[in-house]
């Protein structure tokens, strides 16, 4: 053999007696963990048989209930989650689980749906209209409003009713003309029939109004000892509704009312929360066309919290919040009454009910707003009232304010029309006084003007005039709600934009313009343009004193074309009717302006002992005080030298 062959020999020797080793060493291994393995099925066998065989000796009830399938195929109850919730709702355990199905009540007007978890209002639907999709209009749901009664219970557990399951006691109503019907809801205490707390939810025909009175009966013992108040926390979500989800967001807030009439609201731009001081009448969720408001009869006391702030999601306007003190004094049965208002954002409509809810509609300030309530609003209801085409209302209620502004229009006209017949001689203090001082050509320039019977600023007198008016009327057609969906021409919602053609998101182009094109707010645009050139031609030559506003007059109605492609289509064809009937006045005003007897009317003026003015004497006295100062600095520079 040779020395080859007895190495391959012993190698394998080597490597079958590893084999074997290795075969042996898993073979006990494996017996032992398969021993193991028996002794642990044994073992489990035995503790589940002792197991079965103890649960078969129960007898007690709670102890079936956690182990034991009932007749109906429900889940096992489990006796650790029974104890769980005894621990977390106290005297209001039996109340943790329930059924939810909404109890309905309604009218002409409203579908009111109260849902057994929180015996709340869960949804309300108003009937007859419409979102700008055409979908019933639903001021909120289920899944995206709370409300709720806080408070801490006599163990001092933090109780919510909001998330606490109610009985209703009555069934689901509707009721029409002058009927009226409610529905309790009660949470029950230790299932306790003289100790709970009650919505009690009534509505009468042809309303929006719905009564919620909160009932305290028999909580002696159930509450803390040293509770107060109850905090009625109340919050929402409210969805998307018009066209313009910007437009909504830039108008929605929380409003507010103290027992002094003072009406206030957050901010509607940002996020804010605030701590009320004093007693409060009434919160208001106020939406750009509609409102919840809630109303007590009493004034919520002070300490009352509300808030805003614009949720992420694409699908909702603003997000809601109040919390509202109710007081408690411990008594065997308490009532504090309010009212929920679930309706349109109407002027007439809010203010019939004599609480200030008109209020928080934005009419704008001060004089605006008393034009909007004194004027608008008068003029627009007596036309609306016997036309139904809004678009003509609007045209007509444009002739008024024309004709009402006509003798002013027409004074400004004739001073015009004396600045061009003057152009001559104005022409020529400019040239006498063209490196002279400029103070010296502006005091020769208003002799001239006072000899004349000339007022150069009589021709701003208008503009002065039709801004007030202009700015109210931007508040008024945002919140006129009968222009809503009211449709004119290819404007099918006169109440937003207009748009013939959508041409999508461009970034730099949003945020100015927007994303589509407004042919209202364009004609508005390229009647403006037109009107100031048309002006620009009868201004005074002492207009050329500023030459940049000569170029800015124009820049500004383009800039003005930015804001209203997005703004109420209303306000543009009322701008754009205005300035075609201001372009027919200064036609037929200019046929009937002679310029030659302004002119005799002019000299004849000069040989008259001048007459100065109250505001041309402050004009004057401005002048020369301006002269003076600019003298003594003169006299101190020599001074100096």
């Amino acid at each position: 053999m040779d020395r080859k062959s007895l190495i391959a020999i012993v190698l394998m020797a080597v490597i079958f007696f590893i084999w074997s080793s290795y075969l042996n060493s898993s073979k006990e291994k494996e017996a032992a963990l398969q021993k193991k393995y028996d002794d642990s099925v044994a073992l489990v066998e035995k503790k589940r048989k002792r197991s079965t065989d103890s649960i078969a000796k129960l007898k007690t009830d709670s102890v079936q209930k956690a182990i034991v399938l009932d007749s109906a195929g429900k889940a096992k109850l489990d006796s650790m989650k029974l104890v769980e919730e005894k621990g977390r709702y106290g005297f209001f355990s039996a109340a943790a689980k329930g059924d939810n199905t909404p109890v309905v009540i309604e009218n002409e007007k409203l579908k009111i749906s109260i849902f057994p978890r929180g015996g709340r209002i869960g949804q309300v639907e108003l009937k007859g209209v419409k979102t700008y999709s055409g979908k019933p209009l639903i001021l909120f749901t289920g899944d995206s409003t709370h409300f709720g009664l806080q408070f801490f219970d006599a163990k001092r557990r933090l109780m919510n009713t909001d998330s606490l399951y109610f009985k209703a006691e009555g069934k689901a109503f509707a009721v029409t003309g002058n009927d009226s019907n409610a529905i309790r809801m009660r949470l029950y205490a230790d299932d306790a029939t003289d100790k709970y707390i009650e919505y009690v939810y009534s509505l009468r025909g042809g309303s929006y109004m719905s009564g919620c009175t909160i009932n305290f009966v028999g909580l002696t013992g159930v509450v803390d000892r040293d509770l107060h108040s109850f905090d009625l926390q109340w919050s929402m979500n409210t969805p998307v509704q018009e066209k313009s989800l910007k437009n909504e967001r830039m108008v929605a807030t929380v409003h507010y009312r103290f027992d002094d009439e003072t009406v206030e609201a957050l901010s509607k731009t940002e996020a804010e929360n605030k701590q009320l001081t004093g007693s409060v009448k009434w919160v208001s969720f106020s939406q750009q066309y509609f409102t919840s408001t809630l109303i007590p009869k009493t004034a919520f006391t002070n300490g009352s919290i509300v808030d805003v702030r614009t949720p992420s999601d694409p699908f909702s306007v603003k997000h809601f919040g109040a919390l509202l003190p109710v007081p408690y004094t411990h008594g065997a049965s308490e009532s504090f009454a309010t009212q929920f208002y679930f309706g349109p954002s109407d002027y007439h409509q809010l203010k019939s009910y004599n609480l200030d809810l008109e209020k928080q509609l934005d009419l704008g300030w001060g004089p605006f707003a008393w034009i909007n309530k004194y004027a608008i609003f008068p003029i627009f209801d007596f036309l609306s009232s016997f036309i139904g085409n809004y678009g003509i209302v609007i045209l007509l209620i444009t002739i008024i304010v024309k004709i009402v502004l006509f003798p002013i229009a027409y004074k400004s006209f004739l001073s015009s029309a004396k600045m061009r017949v003057l152009k001559p001689e104005i022409d020529e203090i400019n040239e006498k006084f063209k490196d002279g001082d400029p103070l010296e050509k502006n005091k020769a320039t208003m002799g001239l003007y006072r000899k004349a019977g000339v007022n150069p600023m009589a021709g701003c007198i208008p503009l002065l005039l039709q801004i007030p008016i202009l700015f109210a009327l931007i508040r008024f057609f945002p919140s006129a709600y009968d222009l809503r969906q009211a449709s004119f021409l290819w404007a099918e919602d006169l109440s937003t934009y207009d748009s013939i053609w959508t041409f999508g998101h461009v970034p730099v182009i949003d945020s100015i313009y927007g994303d589509h094109v407004s042919l209202f707010a364009l004609l508005m645009t390229i009647s403006t343009l037109l009107y100031t050139w048309m002006n620009q031609q009868m201004l005074s030559p002492g207009s050329t004193q500023l030459p940049g506003m000569k170029y800015l007059i124009y820049i500004m109605p383009i800039f003005f074309l930015g804001f209203l492609n997005s703004y109420s289509s209303a306000l543009s064809y009322y701008y754009f009717l205005s300035n075609m009937i201001t372009f027919g006045q200064m036609f037929i005003m200019r046929r009937f302006v002679d310029e030659g007897a302004i002119r005799a009317k002019i000299e004849e003026n000069k040989k008259k002992p001048a007459k100065t003015s109250s505001f041309m004497q402050r004009l004057e006295q401005a002048q020369r005080e301006r002269m003076k100062q600019v003298q003594d600095q003169k006299n101190g520079g020599k001074k100096k030298k």
